[in-house]
């Protein structure tokens, strides 16, 4: 295999042995993300390729844009090597963006326009980020003057790059930067760049709710190959059309969103903000095939009362991170459960896979060479077919090392280098492959006088029940048993909440331990969310702990 071009002092790279390998296999794919776009873009120059509700790019319009502001990148004196840092929504100039850096080999730091100082300041000096993409339409916030204010405090940042706004003296606009260069001589500026499949892409940060995020070196050959395995898992081609409206820039985004169009000359239709009847008239008109969720969509589309007017017949398959059967009983089409890590392991269902599959497992890898073991958790111990262990994983897209932080690698992988993802789950071996049923997280339980509930798994069974829409458990501080079960629901429109007892008399129906059941209710009409959109935990936890606080104060 090719030899790494552009080397990143910090970076883990793969051994050439282990490359050879997996490019042999399949599981890598010898390309750049820029080869692959430049060739799809031959096979389909008037295909579409990115649909949003402002406009649509053609292939040929997707790698000829691509092109200019790649050019004008370069002739600003940005660097195949360089990082950026990204704080762009989910549109069709984001797209742009990112397949320009691709093309000149810079590396966007994968931030969101939510992150504020802690987490964009450190990202930028850990990275040594030489540019600040900002997008200035996200939002009342002024993404600009932030990016200003962090440019004075961080020396190495030499570019601010306005994106779908005016961009003020000592910044870029990227429409200037297209127009930069005439395409023929940015073609030209790019014939000087040498990009290898072994090359970082870009940097992706890990999902975790609480502290900094950690930085995830992902590579062009191993990216695309990835893309390519979960695609090929969910039956997905180059007739497929898909929706995305969750983050683009993401490990999920761009897997899930911005690869596989460029792949295999697929269309992608691009939501800015989650609009459940939207997305729905948009899967109508545009004929989605395939319809993907990591976030709360599912629980929005089960709560949508309108569903019957919508024609869904396009739909081959829904996948969501829970509650596949009560979403395709709504729905009316195959819905499967999925599990994502940006470490490096996904896992589905394709749409013919048994129910029990799709319904209560999280499914099976779409690549042989992965590695999974289902260790315990406080050792490196096996755990026996049918327990519940901690997912463990190795393979062709799994993390060698977080970037800059040799603390969190250690304690992230075991002695012979599989990842410990935190995630509990039980194997099932049906026909002889593997599936895995997601049974919550090591951080997300709750210790009642030493029995440990998992949340996820009570949260499952309680929105199960015909008034709830959705649920999340935490712990509350009890002077007994130290930990206790709060459960805060949102409830269907027009139902009234269950209270404890029929709560409780519902999940023991439903066959579920006593002492998991919650003791205590609070209605909400929605979850706090932290800035990156996950469910914030840690403030329903204080929230309830400061009631109970109070409670007992005017008792």
């Amino acid at each position: 295999m090719s030899r790494i071009e552009n080397p990143i002092e910090g970076v883990v790279y793969q051994t050439e042995d282990k490359a050879d390998f997996y490019l042999s296999t399949g599981a890598w794919v010898n390309s750049t993300v820029g080869e692959t776009l430049r060739s799809t873009a031959a096979k389909f120059p008037d295909r579409s390729a990115f649909v949003s509700d402002e406009r649509t790019l053609t292939f040929r319009e997707l790698d000829e844009q691509t092109d200019l502001i790649a050019g004008g990148l370069l002739d600003i004196g940005l660097m195949s090597g360089d990082r950026v840092l990204f704080q762009l929504g989910t549109t069709i100039e984001t797209v742009l963006v990112a397949f320009s850096c691709y093309k000149a080999g810079i590396v966007p730091v994968c931030t969101i326009p939510q992150y504020r100082e802690v987490e964009i300041d450190a990202l930028g000096k850990t990275s040594k980020a030489k540019a600040h993409f900002v997008q200035a339409d996200f939002s009342g916030f002024d993404l600009i003057k932030f990016a200003q204010e962090v440019q004075q405090k961080n020396s190495n940042i030499e570019h601010i790059i306005v994106v779908r706004g005016k961009a003020p003296d000592g910044t870029h606009a990227l429409d200037a930067l297209s127009s930069r260069l005439s395409l023929a001589a940015a073609r030209e500026r790019l014939t000087s760049v040498s990009i290898s499949p072994r090359d970082v892409l870009s940097f992706q940060l890990s999902g975790g709710s609480t502290g900094l995020p950690k930085i995830i070196p992902r590579f062009h050959a191993e990216y695309i190959g990835h893309a390519v395995g979960w695609s090929t898992r969910y039956q997905i081609d180059c007739s497929s059309c898909i929706i995305w409206s969750l983050p683009l820039i993401h490990n999920a985004g761009q897997s899930y969103a911005l690869l596989p169009p460029i792949i295999f000359g697929l269309t992608a239709v691009l939501m800015p903000k989650v609009d459940i009847q939207r997305m729905l008239e948009l899967i109508e008109i545009h004929k989605v095939t395939h319809g993907l969720s990591i976030g709360p969509i599912a629980p929005q589309l089960i709560a949508y009362t309108g569903i019957n007017k919508h024609d869904l017949s396009s739909l081959k398959l829904f996948s969501t991170m829970s509650r596949a059967d009560k979403l395709e009983a709504h729905l009316g089409v195959p819905c499967s459960n999925l599990y994502g890590i940006t470490e490096g392991l996904v896992l589905g269902s394709p749409a013919d896979d048994p129910d029990f599959v799709r319904h209560h497992t999280q499914g099976a890898t779409g690549t042989p060479c992965n590695e999974i073991r289902v260790l315990d958790p406080d050792s490196e111990d096996v755990i026996t077919l049918g327990n519940v262990g901690e997912l463990c994983f190795r393979g062709p897209y799994s993390l060698l090392a977080y970037y800059g932080d040799e603390v969190a690698t250690k304690k992230a992988l075991t002695s012979d280098g599989f990842f410990r993802s935190g995630d509990m789950v039980i194997e099932h071996v049906i026909d002889g492959r593997s599936y895995f049923a997601f049974q919550g997280r090591l951080r997300d339980n709750i210790n009642r006088g030493g029995e440990k509930i998992g949340c996820e798994e009570v949260e499952e069974y309680v929105c199960r029940h015909p008034a709830i829409a959705d649920a999340k458990l935490v712990a509350m501080p009890d002077p007994f048993y130290g930990e206790k079960g709060c459960i805060y629901l949102i409830l269907r429109k027009g139902f009234e909440a269950p209270n404890l007892k029929a709560l409780a008399d519902f999940l023991a129906a439903q066959g579920l331990a006593k002492f998991k059941c919650p003791e205590r209710i609070e209605i909400v009409d929605a979850f706090p969310v932290t800035r990156v959109g996950k469910v914030d935990k840690a403030l329903m936890r204080q929230d309830i702990a400061q009631k109970l606080e109070r409670e007992n104060s005017d008792a």
